[in-house]
């Protein structure tokens, strides 16, 4: 399995944050939900941090059972226009970059 995070670095606009994360829940999750092959959708809201942290008010996470399907997935129509949509989001709401990492998970249960 592995997943590839969204990382949402910057600051949402002054005032904006409830309209920004508004946007995300009407108008990405729907797409981002439609990627084809993922196993699961996950979006963060930053709440709390610590002193001297990084802010990342949005972090997403897509995972996929492997590297072929996230390929299939960043080529699919609903990729294209999440970016798309991101970019007016973006716009709008946010002052910061994204960046993405994909790591592979391993999981550990007490």
């Amino acid at each position: 399995m592995i997943t590839r995070f969204a990382l949402f670095e910057g600051a949402v606009k002054p005032g904006k944050t409830e309209a920004f994360r508004a946007a995300v829940k009407e108008r990405l999750v729907p797409l981002w939900t439609q990627f084809p092959g993922n196993s699961d959708v996950r979006v963060m809201f930053s709440d709390d941090r610590d002193e001297g942290a990084p802010e990342f008010p949005l972090i997403l996470a897509i995972s996929y059972p492997d590297a072929a399907a996230m390929t299939a997935a960043l080529d699919s129509p609903a990729r294209f226009q999440s970016k798309d949509v991101t970019g007016q989001i973006v716009e709008e709401f946010f002052d910061g970059r994204i960046h993405h990492h994909v790591t592979e998970r391993h999981e550990y249960r007490a």
